[in-house]
C-alpha cells in the first residue's frame, strides 16, 4: 500500500463522500473515480457516460452530502463519520471535538440547539470562548472545526459521552442512534 499527502479541502472532500461507517479513503475514492480491481489487483475504470460527455454524475439522495450552507432533510451523521479518520484523532478530545465537528457539518441549521445543553453549574457550549469562561474556571475551551462554536473540554470522558448523546438527541437522533454516537467516543 502507497501512502500519499493531500491538502486539507481534499481531505475534506473524501470523507464527506462516506457512505458508511468504516469505509476507507481508498474505497471512498474508488466509489468516486469509478474504479474497481478485478482478480489480479489491477485497476480498472468502469463504463459511466457522464465522464465520456464531460458532465458530472448526477447526485442521488444517497451520495448528497450537506454542504457548506445547506443540510439535507435526511442528513444523517453516520454518512460522514469514518471509523478510521476517528481513530486517527489524538485522544478523547480529539476524538469528541471530531465528533461535534461531524454533527456541526450535518447539522448546520439546527445545531444551535446545543446551547440549551447545560451542567448544573456550567455551560457545556457557547459561540465564543470568553462565554464559556466566564460560566466556570477549568473550562478549556475549544473550538468545534468550522464552526462558530466552542465546547468545553475540561471534562472527564462519561461527561464528554453524556454531552454528545444530549447532542445528538437534540439533534434528532433515536436513542440507540444517540448511543452509537456516544459509544464512538
Amino acid at each position: 500500500m502507497k501512502k500519499i499527502e493531500i491538502d486539507d479541502e481534499l481531505y475534506q472532500y473524501i470523507a464527506s463522500n462516506t457512505q458508511s461507517i468504516g469505509e476507507s479513503a481508498s474505497q471512498i475514492l474508488r466509489r468516486l473515480l469509478n474504479l474497481s480491481t478485478d482478480s489480479n489487483n489491477s485497476l480498472s475504470v468502469t463504463a459511466d457516460d457522464s465522464k465520456h460527455d464531460g458532465k458530472q454524475p448526477e447526485q442521488t439522495q444517497d451520495n448528497i452530502v450537506a454542504d457548506k450552507e445547506t443540510v439535507e432533510p435526511n442528513a444523517n451523521v453516520f454518512n460522514i463519520l469514518n471509523k478510521e479518520e476517528l481513530a486517527m484523532q489524538k485522544g478523547v478530545v480529539g476524538r469528541f471535538l471530531f465528533i461535534l465537528c461531524a454533527l456541526h457539518r450535518t447539522h448546520k441549521k439546527s445545531f444551535h440547539k446545543v446551547l440549551d445543553i447545560k451542567g448544573r453549574d456550567r455551560i457545556y457550549f457557547a459561540k465564543s470562548k470568553e462565554a464559556l469562561l466566564e460560566s466556570g474556571s477549568s473550562m478549556n475551551p475549544k473550538n468545534i472545526l468550522d464552526s462558530e462554536y466552542w465546547v468545553m473540554t475540561n471534562s472527564n470522558t462519561t461527561r464528554k459521552k453524556m454531552m454528545l448523546h444530549e447532542v445528538a438527541l437534540s439533534l434528532g437522533y433515536t436513542e440507540a442512534q444517540a448511543e452509537t454516537i456516544r459509544d464512538y467516543l
